[in-house]
């Protein structure tokens, strides 16, 4: 897992593929739940099969939430600070009993100061079929194995 490695050790172009999720109703319903967000075409399914998806939908939101949970270690002792995504788009529906995994790619780094230095990883999500249902850019600020001297 990129993230599990230390600023110095992580490797511009490398990349990594999670484990699966399966997105539930119960994912969807307690994301709703938990969030407010109760838009018809993920909280009723008459509705949602009338539209041009025929059925429900996951909220965009928890899509890229479960691809982060794929991508972060919980014990990740080398993350700082989540630095923020950019470029975040949602491309493709993702239904219920989809099943998505995380491609996560080293786009660049910047060093910071003696301590940390920021990571820029492309973070894909893709369906089981391989199809792309949410790209982003994570910007994740990483500190160094080692004191780096400061120019």
């Amino acid at each position: 897992m990129i993230l599990a490695k230390w600023y110095d050790d992580i490797v511009v172009g490398e990349t990594m593929t999670s484990r699966g999720r399966t997105i539930t109703e119960g994912d969807i319903v307690n994301w709703c739940t938990l969030t407010g967000d109760m838009f018809m075409l993920h909280t009723d399914a008459h509705y949602a099969a009338k539209t041009r998806f025929g059925q429900r939908i996951a909220p965009g939101l928890l899509v890229h939430a479960f691809a982060t949970g794929l991508g972060v270690p919980a014990d990740g002792e080398a993350i700082v600070a989540n630095y923020g995504t950019d470029k975040l788009r949602f491309v493709a529906p993702v239904f219920i009993g989809d099943t998505i995994r995380l491609q996560a790619t080293v786009a660049a780094k910047e060093d910071r100061d003696a301590h940390s230095g920021l990571v820029v990883l492309q973070w894909n999500a893709l369906n089981q079929n391989g199809r792309l249902v949410m790209s982003s850019e994570l910007k994740c600020l990483q500190a160094r194995r080692r004191k780096a001297a400061v120019a």
